[in-house]
């Protein structure tokens, strides 16, 4: 199974860091950002990588190469201008399989990436205990479904994992992949598992710097 990695965001909210620095290269104890997830994926014995690129992607291209340092395949999707998250699923499509797995790129997690083998829905995502700026969270869980009416909710963390038939009948451009996810999963078409281990969204300089202390 394949899997892409989100990286072709802006990072406004980590300028100026994110000015000459895309924000995958930023550093995360020691490390880029982005090498924290290649070297999970290839402990849970995924080969075939997908990034897309665009604001400063050159550099991301430059330091990761073919991706033989972590003995991954890497593949590029480059974009001319970020298409958010959707539509960037959407152009690297043809370089997908049947199913594959998505991760932002601006997390950090311990999350085992192993665990989304066993899954087989048209669309299954991983939550998270909501942090400070998401208090109201994203999705219900109720037993293994992800909805939307339940009182206790939690929030997506940037993993999941995707049949390619999830994405029919979407025009190719600039499109957000949460109202997607919010129709699916009004229809209980989506399932979902509740991960309680190391997460935090590398949203903000303060997020960044608190994983730095």
């Amino acid at each position: 199974m394949k899997v892409m990695i989100l990286a072709a965001g802006r990072g406004e909210r980590l300028r100026p860091l994110t000015d000459t620095v895309p924000k995958p290269l930023l550093e995360v104890r020691g490390r880029p950002l982005i090498e924290h997830h290649l070297e999970a994926l290839s402990r849970a014995g995924f080969e075939e990588i997908v990034i897309n690129l665009s604001w400063l992607g050159n550099q991301v291209r430059d330091h990761l190469g073919t991706g033989s340092d972590f003995n991954l395949a890497i593949e590029y999707s480059d974009e001319s201008g970020a298409l958010e998250t959707a539509g960037g699923i959407l152009q690297a499509l043809p370089l997908l399989g049947e199913r594959f797995i998505v991760v932002n790129a601006d997390i950090y997690t311990d999350y085992d990436f192993a665990r989304l083998k066993r899954t087989d829905s048209k669309a299954h995502l991983v939550l998270v205990e909501n942090p400070q700026h998401n208090p109201d969270g994203d999705f219900s869980l109720v037993e293994s479904m992800v909805g939307n009416d339940s009182p206790t909710r939690y929030t997506f963390s940037g993993i999941s994992q995707y049949h390619r038939s999830f994405f029919d009948g979407l025009v190719p451009g600039r499109q957000a992949l949460a109202p997607l996810l919010h129709a699916a999963a009004k229809q209980q078409q989506i399932t979902g598992e509740l991960f309680t281990g190391v997460w935090s969204d590398i949203g903000t300089l303060e997020r960044l710097q608190a994983l730095n202390v």
